[in-house]
């Protein structure tokens, strides 16, 4: 799986996907500067965490208009795979690669700790390996992670089966409607979530749940 992180000022789990990435893959990451338009060849596209320019205006605002985007959309469009983790949710859904917004978690405060996922749907790449249903462990660092759609949309979201990820057992960190903790794009080929699985991919992190989204998509382009 030939994989490419995007990188932005103020970016700051770049590294930690990138790493996550080679692991997993075995292969090279290409990074890609936010003002370059056009895209290196890869199966997997990502866009990573952090704070994007500060997250003024709105958090992924105005990284969702940097020149580079152009070429993201465009390759979503041609059926490549993106991934947008954290900041990267909010940049997708301030794209319009994926519908709703993303708020202020309902504390007003910042959130890093673990919370339990539930994979609610395995009917994209992104989890196609993944037991459905099935409770994991990941950790949340953020500040605006509180998914908000109007009714209609959600109504979309989950009789498409497009809500991939969902906080389980209490844990929603943010007041996120619906618990709704990632999404899918109508193709399925673009995936937006706040939990970082990036960051517990080996054992020394304490864990190795979050291998898993990252070895459906693997496992499903090694299939094609």
């Amino acid at each position: 799986m030939k994989s490419a992180v995007i990188l932005f000022p103020g970016s700051n789990r770049d590294r930690d996907m990138i790493k996550a990435l080679e692991q997993i893959s075995g292969q090279p990451v290409a990074t890609v500067w936010h003002t370059q338009t056009e895209l290196p060849e890869a199966d997997l596209y990502v866009l990573p965490g952090g704070f994007s320019y500060g997250d003024y205006l709105r958090s992924g605002a105005i990284a969702a208009r940097s020149p580079i985007m152009g070429a993201i959309k465009s390759a979503a469009q041609q059926g490549r795979y993106v991934l947008g983790v954290c900041n990267g949710f909010q940049m997708l859904t301030e794209a319009g690669l994926l519908p709703g917004a993303l708020m202020r978690n309902a504390s007003l405060h910042f959130v890093c700790k673990e919370v339990m996922l539930q994979t609610t749907s395995n009917n994209s790449a992104f989890t196609s390996k993944m037991e459905k249903n099935g409770i994991w462990r990941c950790p949340v660092a953020h500040h605006d992670g509180n998914y908000f759609a109007d009714e209609a949309t959600l109504k979309t979201l989950e009789n498409d089966g497009r809500v991939a990820f969902r906080y389980a057992q209490g844990t929603n960190p943010n007041g996120s409607i619906n618990d709704i903790a990632g999404i899918t794009s109508e193709n399925g080929r673009v995936l937006g979530m706040m939990p970082h699985p990036e960051n517990l991919i080996e054992a020394l992190h304490g864990g190795v749940e979050g291998r898993a989204m990252f070895e459906s998509v693997m496992a499903h382009l090694d299939a094609a």
